[in-house]
C-alpha cells in the first residue's frame, strides 16, 4: 500500500508516495543523493527543480527494484541448481 514519505535534498524536503519498502526507499534516496552531489561537483550548477529530484527518485527506484528482483531470481536459481544436483546424486 502506497505511503507518504518526506526526504530533504540539498535542503529542500520533497514529499513521495511509493509503495517500496523501506530498505529500498533509503537505498533509493542515497542514489539520487549521491548522484546529485556528483553531477554538481562535475558540472559546479546545482540542479533545480523538483522534475530533477523525481525523476531521479523513478530512475533509482526502478534501479533497485531490478536488482531485487535479479536477487531474488539467482537465489532460485542457486536452490534449484542444488535440488538438481542432489537429485543426481542420489540417482548415480
Amino acid at each position: 500500500m502506497a505511503r507518504s514519505v518526506k526526504f530533504e535534498v540539498f535542503g529542500q524536503e520533497y514529499s513521495l508516495h511509493t509503495e517500496a519498502p523501506e530498505e529500498d526507499l533509503q537505498e533509493i534516496l542515497e542514489m539520487v543523493r549521491t548522484h546529485l552531489q556528483e553531477t554538481c561537483k562535475a558540472t559546479n550548477v546545482l540542479p533545480s527543480g523538483k522534475s530533477v529530484i523525481l525523476a531521479s527518485l523513478n530512475m533509482a527506484g526502478k534501479y533497485v527494484k531490478l536488482k531485487r528482483d535479479f536477487e531474488t531470481y539467482q537465489k532460485k536459481v542457486l536452490e534449484e541448481s542444488e535440488r538438481l544436483r542432489k537429485k543426481i546424486e542420489d540417482f548415480g
